[in-house]
């Protein structure tokens, strides 16, 4: 990443994914702002010449150590985080993901402060990244979809 995340010049684009083992989503609190210790979806920035899925699996194994099989495209997600005088701080597209674990223990690091498996009840509470709840109601109904269930 070029350094634009803050304060951008343009929209980022990113890629997320929803991994799902056993009835269970993982999260992971983030290492860094934005939203240090506030639970996401393993992502990150596209990377020139990878498609969203692939920029999805690639951040999810580099942050916590887990392949996965791409289930599909859960929904587009836009935050945009503005100054009090209104400038842009934020801005982030991402691109959610539901998965079906592969391999892979999920380990903390400098981007996932803390790990957890969770079911759709256990995340009522979690403090979440702005969009969050809605993405993995959606997930959930897409993993139930998955014939490989």
């Amino acid at each position: 990443m070029t350094g634009d995340r803050l304060y951008p010049t343009r929209p980022i684009l990113a890629a997320s994914v929803a991994v799902f083992r056993d009835g269970r989503v993982l999260l992971a609190a983030r290492g860094k702002p934005p939203w240090e210790g506030v639970f996401s979806l393993p992502g990150g920035v596209v990377e020139i010449g990878e498609t969203l899925g692939e920029a999805a699996l690639r951040e999810l194994e580099e942050e916590v150590g887990v392949k996965a099989k791409l289930i599909g495209l859960v929904a587009p997600v836009e935050v945009i985080e503005r100054e009090a005088d209104g400038r842009v701080k934020h801005h982030l597209v991402i691109a959610a993901h539901a998965a079906r674990w592969v391999s892979g223990e999920p380990q903390t690091g400098p981007e996932a402060k803390d790990i957890c498996w969770v079911t759709e009840r256990d995340i009522v509470g979690l403090p979440m990244t702005p969009g969050l709840a809605g993405i993995l109601e959606q997930a959930f109904r897409l993993a139930a979809q998955d014939p490989a269930a």
